[in-house]
């Protein structure tokens, strides 16, 4: 359900939609059948680009696929959004004490879905030593399968956040500058940051 809620204009296939929550094929088009029957999905065929084998090449062609996309009209949409919005989002420690084995933290700030912007560039931004980027990777795509939306992010090492701060970096002040919250702060930032809200 969240899958759908969170992406309204993407038609997904069974298959798809089992990779994406990390759920079996058959319990996943169990749910498909009643949420359809609820009325909250539709059918939609679409056209996706797919890897062919021809004379021992990949060769990427577009195909017809049968699918489902969130109903539009179904009448409760908004609120199910938002139950869904207050119940499964991670909360700001939470994040941080699952990321917290990806290296020592100096800096989390998340945005963008968490705090409902839409307008957002990042929904998580981890300043850190020694991170270690497949662990953050893994940990995000964790989340991202809980949540049922793809999650924007971006990490990097204290000295190059500092230097990028430094620069004005346009990523660096599109957070800092629009509503945001910091949920761990060991750099001592100065208050300076339009946009920001106090840690959940």
């Amino acid at each position: 359900m969240r899958l759908f809620l969170f992406n309204p204009d993407t038609p997904f296939t069974a298959e798809a939609v089992a990779e994406r929550v990390r759920n079996g094929l058959f319990g996943v088009r169990q749910e498909l059948s009643t949420l359809r029957q609820m009325r909250l999905i539709k059918n939609r065929a679409f056209t996706a680009r797919v890897a062919k084998k021809k004379d021992r090449k990949h060769k990427l062609v577009r195909k017809k696929m049968p699918g489902f996309i969130l109903n539009a009209s179904f009448p409760y949409l908004q609120e199910l959004r938002r139950l869904l919005l207050d119940t499964s989002l991670v909360k700001g420690d939470e994040i941080v004490r699952r990321l917290s084995s990806a290296g020592r933290l100096k800096l989390v700030i998340i945005a963008g879905l968490f705090i409902q912007d839409t307008e957002s560039r990042l929904d998580i931004l981890v300043v850190g030593d020694h991170l270690r980027r497949a662990s953050i990777e893994q940990k995000i795509r964790t989340m991202e399968s809980e949540i049922g939306k793809e999650l924007q992010y971006a990490s990097f090492e204290t000295s190059e956040f500092n230097y990028r701060l430094g620069l004005y970096d346009k990523l660096i002040r599109d957070v800092l500058d629009y509503p945001h919250i910091i949920v761990l702060d060991k750099l001592g930032l100065p208050p300076l940051e339009i946009g920001r809200k106090p840690a959940l």
